[in-house]
């Protein structure tokens, strides 16, 4: 036998395919660099709702770093605020990865550039403020799941909570902050442009833990614990696979394992693979960065067209020009799902009519102004029942004729 393994192709019925999305836990150091920064966005818009707020988190071994630039009339004591952040996920002890209480936290904070300001927001009214930046921006929406999420991504999202739920309520103590998932679903395309979950091919979870738990011990706590409390029972069958912690050990984790930043999980915060993305983060920024804003409101409109019955799955792309308030283009595209007597032609019209996408619109109708952002920085941005969540809410649309 050769060192060099073949790999074969898995075979499906006709139409069918497999999809993979993945997710991270709140320990894992890009998870954790997000958390900072959305803790730092909340904590100036907590004592000044008009800040403007840049910030990025880099992480390393005994080390975090936010910088960027922000301007606020909110007293923040930014070192206090990064602390207390790392001790919320549970990062008390250099051993485990980092020790939010002896790390060393760097501040390298600028105020925002005057030429931004005076292009964007200086001496206009809040509606008509311009959009921060350039960009295109992504929302996706399926009537596959309740949530009108992907539901690769939906169990991939979910285990990753659960992990932290069992290490959090002392289920199982031998789980430390750090970890990943990832979830293959077996898929059908349907003739009317709509895709339909099968059955769950493969569920990978590698999880941080103590030195002493064996493996045998987190293949099944993890089956028993995690997998088997969130799996809908009806997608799982003798053929599906399960890769538990396959690298056989990982007890050196968080910032000690691996560098994090701000922004490298963005299919994470999003749909998983689905759909598409523009490429902007989210965390540490204020609404005024379309990237944030603009994208929850493309899955606004998306959601809401969904809801509405008027197509099985949508896409909804947007693109702003720093400094003007309105977008560039909208697009909607129901990858041929759209409902009979409509078209999406006709989805647009109803898109223009009922959702104002001006970038002080969407600050306004979203209400974005709120200390709300630290609860999105992880477990995904979308598809969850919180009630800060605006562009969760499907807009009752007022159908053109």
């Amino acid at each position: 036998m050769t060192t060099e393994q073949k790999y074969e192709r898995i075979k499906l019925e006709t139409n069918h395919f497999l999809y993979t999305s993945e997710s991270v836990n709140e320990g894992h150091p890009d998870k954790l660099a997000d958390i900072v920064s959305d803790a730092v966005l909340d904590a100036c818009l907590t004592g000044d709702k008009d800040s403007f707020v840049a910030c990025e988190t880099a992480t390393k071994t005994g080390l975090v770093m936010i910088f960027g630039e922000i301007t606020t009339k909110a007293n923040v004591d930014y070192e206090k605020i990064v602390r207390k952040a790392i001790l919320d996920v549970g990062y008390n002890s250099a051993d485990i990865g980092i020790d939010g209480k002896k790390c060393n936290v760097i501040v390298g904070i600028e105020k925002q550039s005057p030429d931004i300001a005076q292009g964007v927001h200086d001496n206009k009214d809040e509606i008509d403020i311009g959009a921060g930046d350039q960009g295109i921006m992504f929302g996706y929406a399926t009537d596959e799941h309740e949530s009108f999420m992907p539901l690769s991504h939906v169990y991939a999202t979910q285990l990753g909570k659960k992990l932290t739920d069992v290490r959090k309520d002392g289920t199982l103590d031998w789980v430390r902050p750090d970890g990943k998932t990832q979830v293959t679903m077996e898929y059908k395309k349907n003739e009317d442009g709509s895709v339909s979950p099968v059955r769950v091919h493969t569920v990978l979870i590698s999880t941080q833990h103590n030195e002493n738990v064996t493996n045998e011990k987190i293949k099944e706590d993890l089956l028993k614990h995690v997998i088997g409390t969130v799996i809908d029972k009806k997608y799982i069958d003798d053929k599906t696979i399960y890769h538990l912690n396959p690298s056989g050990r990982f007890v050196i984790g968080g910032p000690h394992g691996d560098a994090g930043l701000t922004g490298r999980k963005i299919i994470v915060d999003t749909y998983g693979g689905w759909g598409a993305h523009g490429g902007g983060a989210f965390s540490g920024k204020d609404p005024s960065k379309v990237d944030r804003s603009a994208a929850y409101a493309a899955r606004w409109v998306a959601k809401s067209l969904v809801a509405a019955k008027l197509c099985k799955r949508c896409l909804v792309q947007l693109s702003y020009a720093i400094g003007v308030s309105h977008p560039l283009s909208v697009n909607v595209d129901t990858y041929g799902s759209v409902a009979k007597g409509y078209t999406e032609e006709k989805l647009m019209d109803i898109v223009y009519e009922n959702f104002d996408l001006r970038a002080g619109a969407i600050i306004r109708d979203l209400k974005l102004k709120r200390p709300i952002f630290s609860k999105t920085s992880c477990y995904g941005h979308f598809g969850r029942a919180e009630p800060e969540f605006e562009w969760e809410n499907p807009k009752t649309l007022k159908l053109t004729e």
